[in-house]
């Protein structure tokens, strides 16, 4: 009971007037991508609906706004274009279930292989992203749009100091339509985008043949979307916890975005994920709770359906004033400072992910390519924390080394290149009590190490080992099974 008060009731007023905020800005925003998809309007607004309603119960990040995205329109673009809207919705239910699979199998905890220089680049290359996706609104237009955008600013940032009891953007997007309304002032509205649907969605099934061929045509697309959608809704997750301080489910999350990927299928809706910008909307109008994400959801549909004539006439310069705001909000500033400060690595990464996402407008590819570049820095760090140190002992005949460090892929060659193997000694005692052995490349080197020894007739001792070590060693090593080393030998 305790939970369900904390996620629905405990910010009833901020939540209501934050859903109708993030309800406003979805609607271009839905209108846009089903154009960049190829689907009529009504796909994508229905999509939003249906994403926002679902998630707001089955999601596990309170306040975090799902609904159609740029990101998923981009790559169901060839589906739509080759087979048509019916295989999409055929796709967007396999989306939903492939999701809920990795929910299962507790495929969210992969998040904590991404580091924070990979989201830091990720929130910056979309701040960016939803900067430049507002320049077609102020390119080749009058004077009076640069106006509107600029009243909306100042209100958006200057409202809260007379008053926090409502949020400014939505004091912003009322504000500027009753003006241009009044003044009957001639710019592109929320109706120039596309014809807003004017019936409730209903529960279809996909026409398509129910065989092996139809799911080899969607399970690619499917397979991408359930990628695309799921990196996007947890890094989204991230984000949003970081700026309400608070944790959120993230396997929960992955099923919730499955089973409101079904939920759209059924209505007639494309695929959808999580949405930074709405979210970022939503956290900064005041929501906080599950509510605000249903609100958005229902009120979306009542507004484009019920008064629909009302928002079409929102102009859009009230709506880019919003999203200039989002981006500027979202965007890392200290980041900038913090490439001089912060090690070039992090700071390569960083600039990386940034530069690939901005580039391609593709999210996933840009985190990709972050993680990656993590997992090599991470790895050349961790490498050249070796040392491998030696004295003579027993008058001579003795040479004991001493390892201390990581011994893995990448520092296998500096393990292997610390022995002298030319020295003329009877015995040799290697301790590792101070070294790990993580993978089969470390196990082949300490292979190597002792059977060039042994070629040179010395003696070979290997002590210490740790429990971990010690059953890589035991399972994979060679140089302790006399038919192996003679084969090697021999070659």
């Amino acid at each position: 009971m305790k939970s369900l008060q904390q996620d629905w009731f405990a910010n009833v007023r901020n939540d209501l007037l934050a859903g109708l905020v993030v309800a406003l800005a979805l609607i271009p925003e839905a209108i846009a991508f089903s154009i960049i998809a190829g689907v009529d309007p009504k796909i994508g607004l229905y999509a939003s609906f249906s994403m926002a309603t679902v998630i707001a119960f089955a999601g596990g990040r309170p306040g975090m706004i799902s609904a159609a995205t740029g990101a998923m329109a981009l790559v169901m673009v060839t589906l739509v274009k080759e087979h048509g809207l019916q295989y999409l919705l055929a796709a967007t239910l396999l989306t939903g279930v492939l999701q809920i699979l990795a929910g299962v199998l507790n495929l969210g905890a992969l998040m904590r292989f991404v580091s924070r220089s990979v989201i830091t680049g990720f929130v910056n290359a979309l701040a960016i992203l939803i900067f430049m996706a507002q320049l077609p609104e102020l390119t080749h237009v009058g004077w009076q749009v640069y106006a509107m955008v600029a009243a909306g600013l100042g209100i958006i940032y200057l409202f809260p100091y007379l008053t926090r009891a409502v949020p400014s953007p939505l004091v912003a997007i009322v504000v500027l339509t009753v003006v241009a309304v009044a003044f009957g002032i001639d710019v592109r509205t929320v109706g120039d985008m596309g014809e807003l649907p004017d019936s409730l969605p209903a529960f279809l099934l996909p026409d398509i043949p129910l065989t092996f061929e139809t799911l080899s045509i969607i399970l690619p697309y499917s397979t991408t979307l359930a990628v695309v959608g799921l990196l996007e809704s947890l890094m989204t997750a991230s984000i949003v916890d970081d700026l309400t301080d608070s944790t959120s489910d993230k396997s929960r999350e992955c099923v919730g975005q499955g089973l409101a990927n079904i939920a759209t299928g059924f209505l007639g809706g494309m695929a959808g994920c999580a949405m930074i910008g709405q979210s970022v909307i939503n956290v900064k109008s005041g929501g906080r709770g599950r509510l605000s994400t249903l609100c958005a959801g229902v009120f979306l549909l009542i507004l484009v359906v019920f008064a629909g004539d009302l928002v079409a006439r929102i102009p859009m310069a009230a709506l880019v004033a919003v999203m200039i705001m989002v981006s500027i909000g979202t965007f890392n500033w200290d980041s900038i400072r913090n490439l001089r400060e912060h090690p070039a690595s992090s700071s390569v990464v960083m600039v990386a992910t940034v530069v690939v996402v901005v580039a391609t407008h593709d999210l996933a590819k840009g985190v990709l390519v972050g993680v990656l570049l993590s997992g090599f820095f991470f790895a050349h760090k961790v490498g050249r924390i070796l040392h491998v140190g030696s004295i003579s002992e027993d008058e001579g005949r003795l040479r004991s080394y001493r390892v201390t460090g990581q011994v893995f892929f990448a520092s296998a060659e500096a393990f292997i290149a610390a022995f002298d193997f030319k020295e003329v000694i009877d015995r040799v005692r290697i301790d590792v009590s101070r070294a790990h052995f993580w993978d089969i490349t470390a196990v082949s080197a300490l292979d190597r190490v002792v059977i060039k020894f042994q070629r040179e007739g010395t003696e070979v001792e290997v002590i210490g080992l740790n429990e971990a070590s010690a059953t890589m060693v035991d399972r994979f090593a060679v140089h302790d099974k006399p038919e192996a080393v003679e084969q090697l030998m021999g070659h």
